[in-house]
């Protein structure tokens, strides 16, 4: 079968329901009984009892009679009649009777016309024959005399539905029939297939319910049993296959699959639990079991959401157990039930938003009034109080699932578009609660309600209750205020915060609400520019009423009237050097004063405006192309700080500018005062910053230091732009001649009071100046100190020269005297390594170094060090002494070379195992050359390497060859201990060695006259 059928497809066409046509039901049937074929559709008529309560009256439905579904009533004809009027008993005992006459018969005439008994006998059994053959015909049509009256029966009844059970069973006692006869099944079995048939609705319609109840009824009643009922819904199931393969079209397609689909749903609902085994489905029509769980789901749906169109509003306990029942009989799942009935609330709940949001987007809403619209609100509110309570009632677990708050997501109002007519009516229910300038908690109860419905989230919701609130807010404050009750009231903050608790409204709204009215007020007054003392008094009223801060009045006038000063501070620096003349400075006075600025306040407006220019000059410095257009360009600046700026500041203090008075000696501690004077007398061009009486009077007053660029430039910018002002000082103005000369035009001493001038505009601290001098001249003397001390070494001739250049460029001693051990000890730390590496410094020269305080440390790498240590002991090693100092090595040696002692020790390990073996093999080489004293040297060499790593019997070869070698070295006379530790590395036993020795006593060791010859 074709999977399809069991898809959920939905089809507006409604043709006649084909099922009327079918065949009889397929079986045994001696009759042939068939449906009638008409036009229309077979009904009957049902009386059933609803669940819900708004259904308890019957549902009457207008249809045929009973004969039209099973057809008219049957008539019986021949020996059917005889067998229908003559009881079991009766019938059984005629069966006697008649086989017994005719035996009668049959003898008598067979004796009366043969003559004899043997004929008789036969005549009797020919006859007996034909008796029984008359009275077993009678018995077999019972049966069929039993089925036409079952249809008969049922056909007769107006509706099938009132047979009864006992009158089915009452016809097959009175038969003397049994289900199991096949005519009376093969009826049983029609029956039942055409009611079922007439029940179902066609492919368009939906199932109403009721169906499963009545054919479960009709099936009790007729007392078919399970597995021949279910294989009528099977054969059913196939006409309705057969139908689809017939359809003509994709609607009569469409209404076989939903055909099949609710056969599917009603059988399971008739057969419950046993339908998973007494109708196969998947194995007689290939469907999987998802696709019958999708049939079942999809009827079971359609069910319940008849049931739930019947509910409105006013649901109650007894609905909901109701709706409970009618979906565990629907068999539909929790989950989904659940889902529906939100989605039946949600919708019920949007008919009343939608009433509410045409009138309030309605041209005639003044005329119809707000009142509709809180109305529909309101209805919706008492909608979600009901289904809440309900939730929580003592009986929630026996209701339909589903039952709790109203939510609109997933329904026509979830969406952005949506979100703002939500918004609309949300603000519109907040306002009408405020209308009488208090918020009630049941108007906030309902708002929050109202929120958790539209879904709206926290900002959102914020945004309109501080939107509604602030004008609700603003108008009651009014009130207050033309009322005279705010100023009259004894505390005003008492008075404003019961406002505020009306209201439900944030003290801190509250208060920014104050900070904009006093705002608009100081701007009205401050319209011509200037605050009289009327305004002033006014200001001061309102702040008092409105409970306002100072900061926050500061601020405000800092806002405003800064606004209206920065104007004119502007007008006055664009001015320029030239243009600030009398008219510009008496507008500053004006404004500073009439404005009713503290001066701190004016001074970080112009502050900010003239870092501005100052900037713009420091710009325009680090663009020039050379260092003498970038110090003019500073030159600039200082000027304008000098003509303008410093005016400038004077004119918002409202004094006369005067030039700052001497530091006391008693502000920084004598120690600094001390150290900053030597400076001051050390270094030339930190002093010429200093100027004279006469130097003062010429160049007039000092410029301002209070406005500067400390906080607007880093402090190596600032360090940068200082150090290239002093550069021009000490070269001076510088000319361009033919041929690429130049020529210095213009050097004064009056640039280094313009000078200190600059650092006092960029910010530069007393310490930071004195740093930069100092830099510049370190600078100078190194570049002449590196020629003079080229090799590295220090003379009488040499410092007495660096003393001069020291001079010149001011430089105080000590630094000095760092600059030149600096380039002395970097020459020497190159010298040093190169000795190193060549090998002409070794660790006694190491330790004369030290001893003249020299830092090896940082002329040494520790990689020269280490390979100094490893040189070192791999002399010890070759010596050829035999002897090797522990604390030496291990300890003096490393630390005389700062150099881990671990280290070392590892080192030394590792030279003296490969010492070892190859001290051996020299000495046999030696030896081989005859060389004596070489012997004896490798030989010591090998024991001052057993004595750093002891080492076990050396194996060789030659057993002789190393007798000769104890021979050799006995002859060198060495002390006892090195000679016994010999002859344990060479594997030479006691008793051979005390041979040897003997020998060398008696004097005829078998090498004399080897080294006789060798001597030779």
């Amino acid at each position: 079968m074709d999977r399809s059928l069991l898809c959920t497809t939905s089809s507006p066409s409604s043709s006649p329901y084909l099922a009327a046509q079918f065949g009889p039901y397929v079986g045994r049937n001696p009759l042939f009984l068939s449906l009638p074929v008409k036009g229309g559709r077979v009904r009957y008529r049902v009386s059933l009892v609803r669940n819900s309560a708004s259904s308890e009256a019957a549902e009457e439905k207008v249809t045929p009679s009973s004969s039209s579904v099973f057809g008219g009533k049957r008539e019986l004809s021949g020996v059917q009649i005889v067998a229908d009027g003559l009881p079991p008993p009766v019938r059984l005992a005629s069966s006697v009777v008649i086989v017994a006459g005719a035996l009668a018969a049959g003898y008598g005439l067979g004796l009366r016309f043969g003559g004899s008994r043997t004929i008789g006998l036969g005549a009797a059994a020919v006859v007996g024959a034909a008796g029984s053959a008359a009275a077993y015909a009678l018995n077999a049509c019972v049966p069929e005399v039993a089925a036409v009256n079952l249809h008969n029966l049922v056909a007769g009844h107006d509706d099938p539905t009132t047979l009864r059970k006992e009158d089915v069973e009452e016809l097959a006692r009175r038969y003397g029939v049994s289900k199991e006869d096949d005519a009376f099944k093969s009826e049983l079995c029609d029956l039942y297939s055409r009611f079922v048939i007439s029940v179902l609705p066609p492919g368009g319609e939906n199932l109403r319910g009721h169906e499963a109840e009545t054919i479960l009824k009709f099936k009790d009643a007729l007392g078919i049993d399970d597995p021949d009922a279910a294989t009528v819904h099977v054969e059913i199931g196939r006409r309705i296959f057969r139908q689809r393969l017939e359809a003509g079209d994709r609607d009569d397609d469409v209404e076989q699959r939903r055909a099949f689909q609710k056969l599917i749903y009603v059988s399971t609902l008739v057969f419950g639990d046993a339908s998973k085994f007494l109708l196969p489905w998947k194995r007689v029509f290939k469907v999987t079991d998802s696709q019958v769980d999708v049939a079942i789901r999809d009827n079971a749906q359609r069910l319940y959401s008849y049931k739930l169109n019947l509910i409105g509003r006013d649901i109650d306990g007894t609905q909901l157990i109701n709706l409970r029942q009618t979906q565990l009989l629907y068999r539909l799942s929790d989950e989904i039930a659940g889902e529906m009935f939100r989605e039946h609330t949600r919708k019920l709940a949007e008919v009343n938003i939608s009433s509410a949001l045409d009138i309030l987007k309605s041209r005639t809403r003044a005329t119809r009034g707000l009142g509709q619209v809180i109305e529909e609100l309101e209805k919706v509110l008492a909608f979600n109080d009901s289904l809440s309570s309900l939730k929580k009632h003592a009986d929630a677990a026996q209701f339909a699932p589903g039952v709790g708050p109203i939510s609109l997501l997933g329904g026509d109002y979830d969406g952005d578009r949506k979100i703002d007519d939500l918004k609309l009516l949300y603000r519109a229910y907040a306002s009408e609660a405020l209308s009488d300038g208090h918020l009630q908690d049941s108007a906030i109860s309902a708002l929050a309600q109202l929120r958790n419905i539209f879904g709206l989230g926290k900002r959102e919701v914020e945004t309109i209750m501080v939107d509604i609130t602030s004008k609700a807010y603003r108008k009651r404050l009014s009130q207050a205020v033309t009322s005279g009750s705010l100023e009259a009231a004894p505390s005003k903050a008492a008075f404003l915060q019961t406002l505020c608790d009306e209201l439900r409204f944030d003290p801190q709204k509250a208060s920014e609400i104050h900070q904009e009215i006093y705002r608009h007020k100081l701007q009205q007054c401050v319209a011509d520019k200037e605050l009289g003392e009327e305004d002033v008094a006014a200001l001061l009223r309102l702040r008092v009423m409105l409970c306002i801060p100072q900061e926050t009045v500061d601020a405000a006038h800092a806002d405003i009237c800064g606004t209206l000063f920065e104007k004119v501070v502007k007008d006055a620096v664009a001015s320029g050097v030239e243009g600030y003349d009398a008219d510009i400075r008496a507008s500053v006075r004006k404004a500073s004063q009439g404005l009713r600025l503290t001066k701190d306040a004016a001074m970080a407006i112009a502050s900010k405006a003239v870092r501005k220019v100052f900037l713009n000059y420091v710009q325009r410095s680090r663009g020039a192309g050379n260092r003498i257009e970038s110090a003019r360009e500073l030159k600039k600046m200082i000027a304008f700080n000098t003509l303008v700026v410093t005016e400038l500041v004077a004119d918002i203090k409202g004094e006369a500018p005067a030039p700052p008075p001497e530091p006391e000696p008693a502000e920084e501690p004598p120690k600094q005062i001390e150290e900053e004077e030597e400076e001051w007398e050390s270094l030339q061009t930190l002093r010429k910053t200093r100027p004279s009486k006469e130097l003062e009077a010429k160049l007039g007053k000092p410029g301002q230091t209070e406005i500067n660029l400390k906080d607007d430039l880093p402090e190596r910018d600032r360090t940068d732009l200082y150090r290239t002002y002093l550069l021009f000082c000490l070269s001076g103005e510088v000319t361009v001649v033919p041929f690429g000369a130049q020529i210095t035009t213009k050097k004064d001493n009056s640039e280094y009071l313009l000078l200190n001038q600059l650092g006092g505009i960029l910010g530069l601290t007393g310490k930071e100046i004195v740093e930069i001098h100092r830099s510049l001249a370190e600078q100078a003397f190194m570049k002449q100190a590196e020629v003079i001390l080229a090799d590295g070494q220090l003379t009488k001739a040499r410092i007495d020269q660096l003393t001069e250049v020291q001079k010149q460029v001011g430089l105080p001693g000590e630094y000095a005297q760092k600059v030149i051990k600096n380039i002395t000890t970097t020459k020497m730390a190159a010298a040093i390594e190169t000795a190193v590496s060549q090998g002409r410094i070794g660790i006694q020269q190491v330790r004369e170094l030290k001893e003249a305080s020299v830092d090896l440390d940082s002329m040494i790498s520790e990689r020269l060090r280490e390979n100094l240590f490893k040189k070192t002991v791999d002399e010890i090693f070759s010596s050829g002494t035999g002897e090797f100092d522990e604390e030496e090595v291990y300890e003096k040696i490393p630390s005389d070379l700062n150099i881990n002692a671990d280290k070392a020790r590892e080192v030394v390990h590792e030279l003296a195992r490969i010492r070892l073996s190859n001290s051996l093999v020299q000495a046999v080489s030696l030896l081989r050359q005859r060389n004596r004293d070489g012997v004896a040297s490798s030989l010591n060499d090998m024991l001052a390497c057993d004595r750093a790593v002891p080492s076990e019997p050396l194996s060789w070869s030659s057993p002789e060859e190393l007798a000769d070698l104890y021979c050799l070295y006995l002859k060198s006379i060495p002390k006892p201990e090195k000679l016994s530790r010999l002859q344990y590395l060479l594997g030479i036993s006691d008793d051979t060695a005390a041979a040897l020795r003997d020998a060398a006593e008696r004097g005829g060791l078998p090498l004399a006259s080897e080294e006789e010859e060798f001597a030779f």
